[in-house]
């Protein structure tokens, strides 16, 4: 059955009724928005009450859209995949390495959720243990990568995604014989990420 409530503060410990009640009760919470609106403008247009605003409005966090942050997108893709595959019972456990190129060409309009809902769709198309080009939706195979090499980016089971990303580096590297430069073109980073990634792993 649902209810409808009335909330009387929102400072940490919530007070709040039952449209209808008289009992008050009582819940500890915290409050976590998400837009992609320029709220301060918005108040300032009278398009988002100021009071809210307020309350809301005490650490921000800016997360660049999924576009700006490619170097992020193999890690999502190890994330989605394991996730979809447990749940759709598929036993995949990679991605071609074209597949995963053309998913960093994308300039993906919808996010996030735009890449896990490619992923979803693509572990239930896939026949076999691999996620490959052809299991891509229509308009992410017209896309053109920069480099595709012949191999697949091996995911490892039940791994962390900080294990997975150190796993992306090293495969890239082995591939290309340690040639930085070009695992950092493979894995679409900046020179600079890799390397500090890898002081990260070996800070000696």
């Amino acid at each position: 059955m649902s209810h409808e409530y009335r909330l009387r503060s929102w400072n940490g410990k919530v007070r709040f009724e039952r449209l209808g009640s008289s009992r008050t009760l009582q819940a500890d919470v915290r409050i976590v928005t998400a837009t992609n609106k320029d709220l301060s403008q918005a108040v300032a247009q009278q398009r988002f009450r100021a009071d809210l605003f307020y309350r809301i409005h005490v650490i921000t966090l800016h997360l660049p859209p999924l576009r700006e942050r490619r170097e992020d997108i193999p890690l999502l893709v190890a994330h989605f995949l394991r996730k979809c595959a447990q749940q759709n019972a598929k036993p995949i456990t990679a991605i071609a390495q074209q597949a995963l190129q053309h998913l960093q060409a994308y300039p993906w309009p919808g996010n996030v959720r735009e890449l896990e809902n490619v992923i979803e769709r693509a572990v239930v198309l896939a026949q076999g243990p691999v996620i490959g080009f052809e299991d891509l939706p229509p308009e992410l195979q017209e896309q053109e990568p920069a480099y595709i090499p012949a191999r697949h980016f091996v995911l490892p089971a039940d791994a962390t995604l900080a294990q997975i990303e150190r796993e992306a580096i090293t495969q890239a590297l082995r591939r290309h014989a340690g040639n930085r430069q070009l695992a950092a073109r493979v894995l679409d980073i900046s020179l600079a990420t890799l390397y500090r990634k890898l002081k990260e792993y070996n800070p000696a």
